[in-house]
């Protein structure tokens, strides 16, 4: 079946100069002694905001690997017909940037930073889903005269197209269900999913192309995760195993660290996070691809924590640090999504709906505030997964949740790929539950035989 068609909008390549000596006494603050940052618009979309850098008057162009990708737009076709419709109450199609001056943020409800410029960019999207489409590459001089203005500010606006596989779930991930390819009206079947308890010795976790000694299986596993009892609360065991309809595993989400209170709450913390392995089939054994963290984060937000990692292939060493490809927060009332897009910028989750993703390493994760950049794209796995690679759909606690997941062409080679991200967001969907507060009761069907009868 043929992908969906999309299309990403990228803004980048931001920077900001005013001269010293033309600086106004009272109306500007310099932005060489104060941070500015922009807010993004694009019609009805969440608005989004980014760091402007400030550079040199003498410098002509910003680098582009200092200053990357500052906000992204995800177009499915849908979005593009809607924003290509005609209205006499609507103009043409722009996108619309605001900088500023100062601190992002609010005091006592008034906008903390001052007003340096308006730039709106028309937008001609049509023709975007086949080619790369450049809207805007260079310096706009703004403020309120724009023709005597010194201020200059640097962007790069444009669309590319982005096609991607669509999978939908039918029902919950912990009932079991199939997964169906979608592509415009039409869905077809391609995976089915089997959850159950690793602990209970379930025999369907393993098929008969994937049989191997238990206690080698828990070797490798408990070098991952921690498999002994613990005392106090926990929710531990659960796995998710995804099967082509031929019947063969082709991935599976395994949980490998308890998810346990921390020890006075009832919560799971950040200090202490669960644990998933995402496994994918290899020589007749399950072979680790990547690692979920999850936990309950505290304060206002009370959102869910994550954070993803790719597993090097160390040809059965277990030594070789993880690669942090997402890292941010999801809404625990609202939901959200799971996003690994490897040409973001990052700090922007758009209140979990739209993760961000940049290449980064452990100490500098991806879809997190300390990771930046568009490049590294010579070392692994850079050369392996580039701009947008999959999101997820997530639904808020008590919601009905049936994942929607979209993953990049680009990523998908054969089943056992679709498959690794289906069960990676099966296992982000399930952490939501798993970080519930263990003063809530969880539905029967992630609740084992021992603990509906306690």
């Amino acid at each position: 079946m043929d992908p969906c068609p999309f299309v990403r909008l990228t803004v980048g390549n931001l920077a900001l100069k005013i001269p010293v000596a033309s600086k106004p006494a009272r109306s500007v603050v310099h932005p060489s002694s104060s941070p500015c940052f922009c807010k993004i618009k694009l019609k009805s979309f969440p608005l989004q905001s980014a760091v402007v850098p400030f550079i040199p008057p003498d410098n002509n162009l910003p680098d582009s690997h200092v200053h990357p990708i500052a906000a992204t737009f995800h177009l499915s076709k849908s979005d593009l017909d809607r924003l290509a419709g005609k209205s006499i109450f609507a103009g043409k199609l722009c996108l619309k940037i605001s900088i500023y001056t100062g601190r992002r943020g609010t005091t006592c409800g008034v906008n903390s930073g001052r007003l340096l410029g308006r730039v709106s960019v028309p937008l001609d999207l049509s023709g975007t889903v086949a080619k790369t489409t450049v809207f805007h590459n260079g310096w706009i001089r703004i403020g309120k005269d724009a023709k005597g203005s010194s201020a200059q500010f640097h962007l790069n606006v444009k669309a590319e197209p982005d096609p991607r596989f669509v999978f939908q779930f039918d029902g919950e991930p912990e009932c079991s269900p199939q997964v169906f390819q979608i592509q415009g009206n039409i869905s077809q079947p391609v995976f089915t999913c089997k959850f159950s308890f690793r602990n209970t010795g379930d025999r369907n976790h393993r098929s008969r192309s994937l049989q191997s000694e238990q206690g080698g299986s828990r070797s490798w596993l408990s070098s991952f995760g921690s498999e002994r009892e613990r005392p106090g609360k926990e929710r531990k065991g659960w796995s998710i195993t995804v099967h082509d309809l031929s019947g063969s595993p082709v991935a599976a989400a395994s949980m490998v660290t308890p998810f346990v209170a921390s020890p006075g709450s009832d919560r799971v913390s950040c200090s202490n996070p669960g644990s998933w392995l995402i496994l994918r089939p290899s020589d007749g054994t399950w072979k680790p691809w990547g690692r979920l963290e999850a936990w309950r984060e505290r304060g206002g937000s009370d959102g869910l924590g994550y954070r993803f990692e790719l597993i090097p292939d160390t040809n059965g060493g277990m030594s070789a640090a993880g690669i942090v490809l997402a890292e941010s927060t999801l809404s625990t009332y609202k939901g959200g999504k799971f996003v690994i897009d490897m040409g973001c910028r990052s700090g922007v989750n758009n209140g979990g709906s739209n993760g961000r993703a940049t290449p980064g390493s452990a100490t500098s994760p991806a879809c997190s505030p300390r990771s930046s950049g568009d490049y590294g794209y010579g070392l692994w796995p850079y050369c392996m997964y580039r701009g947008f690679v999959m999101s997820a759909s997530v639904e808020g606690e008590g919601r009905c949740s049936k994942p929607k997941v979209e993953v990049s062409v680009p990523h998908v080679n054969c089943a056992e790929d679709a498959a690794a991200f289906v069960a990676l967001a099966a296992a982000v969907d399930l952490s939501v539950d798993a970080c519930r507060l263990f003063s809530q009761r969880l539905r029967k069907e992630l609740c084992q035989q021992v603990e509906l009868v306690g």
